[in-house]
């Protein structure tokens, strides 16, 4: 079973894009980021048409994500992450899937930092381990996939100090990332790729995709009950090359 997750930056803009992908590349899951759509303009027909089911939470303007099920429909389990009643930004989804749970996130990016969009930043991240640790005490085969705005390590992100202030990399981000692993989550991707830089995104602006200057902000994470059926992890980076892409690529697993 293949896994992946992909901040799509608009899902109508980059439809073709989308659909190209997932008619090469196959996944039987995927989690998708940045719909930049409302729910009535999600594209659920050509996502049908493409052999995918599909439930989503869409957003005027930003935020928004789904989850695709090869030839299968996702059973929705919520909406929002729970702790905060409050939050009506649509950055969680999860949904249940040939046994397996599996969510989108789109945890916020946090600049300006210092600040309240940082301060929520981790906030979020405090009720993502919150729920997540609900998985791995209750021993069930999840994946936490998702856009993480976060580069864990040096090794997740090109050599420069020009992201220096950049909440991305902030060492409080990173605290949070490593606190919600330590829950007994593997960081596929890290996991089966230890010693190469495996970037996930390439911001359009200074020529960052070309120099190959990149960040790994997309990850998967698989729950104790899940990682021993782990079997490989990628990064479908050509996708970043083609015409109008995002500026993320896909990240993917397989699971036995």
């Amino acid at each position: 079973m293949k896994i992946a997750t992909f901040n799509i930056n608009n899902i109508n803009r980059r439809l073709p894009n989308l659909l190209l992908w997932l008619h090469q590349a196959k996944p039987d899951i995927v989690a998708l980021q940045e719909l930049k759509s409302t729910d009535r303009d999600f594209p659920l027909s050509a996502i049908e048409k493409a052999g995918y089911g599909a439930v989503w939470r869409g957003q005027k303007t930003w935020n928004g994500v789904a989850i695709l099920a090869r030839n299968a429909d996702p059973v929705l389990i919520r909406t929002e992450l729970p702790g905060d009643p409050g939050d009506s930004e649509a950055r969680y989804i999860e949904a249940a899937v040939k046994g397996i749970i599996v969510t989108s996130i789109y945890l916020p990016n946090g600049n300006p930092q210092p600040g309240p969009k940082f301060d929520y930043k981790l906030e979020w991240f405090r009720r993502l381990r919150s729920h997540a640790a609900k998985f791995v005490k209750q021993e069930i085969p999840a994946v936490l996939a998702g856009d993480y705005n976060v580069a864990p390590t040096e090794l997740d992100i090109y050599p420069t100090k020009s992201w220096d202030k950049d909440a991305l990399i902030q060492p409080k981000s990173r605290a949070a990332f490593k606190s919600l692993v330590a829950q007994g989550w593997t960081d596929a991707i890290r996991h089966l790729h230890p010693t190469r830089p495996m970037f996930t995104f390439w911001d359009y602006k200074r020529n960052r995709w070309p120099r190959d200057a990149g960040l790994r902000l997309d990850h998967l994470l698989v729950s104790p009950a899940l990682a021993p059926r782990l079997k490989k992890a990628g990064v479908d980076r050509t996708v970043r090359g083609e015409e109008g892409a995002s500026d993320h690529a896909p990240a993917w697993i397989v699971i036995k």
